[in-house]
């Protein structure tokens, strides 16, 4: 596999030698950590998109985004109408 990055290989070694010996709660928790700050990013994007939508509405399209709209609907109720 032809991987473009920016980290020598020692160092990714290292890495993947820290993540190995780390204790699986701490892995779920960066986890955790991760998909919340994906979150956050969506949210500014969808608020930078459609700034005059409420918070409801970006919450909506977030659903929308994560879950696809047909879950969405089912979960939600009806799609947002796009004007």
């Amino acid at each position: 596999m032809n991987v473009l990055t920016d980290t020598s290989p020692e160092i990714e070694r290292l890495q993947i030698e820290q993540l190995r010996q780390m204790p699986c709660w701490r892995k779920l928790a960066l986890v955790s950590e991760m998909n919340q700050t994906v979150r956050m990013l969506a949210l500014a994007g969808l608020r930078q998109r459609y700034p005059d939508d409420s918070p409801t509405q970006h919450q909506r399209r977030l659903a929308d985004l994560t879950l696809g709209i047909e879950l969405a609907i089912r979960a939600y109720g009806p799609h947002l109408v796009e004007e």
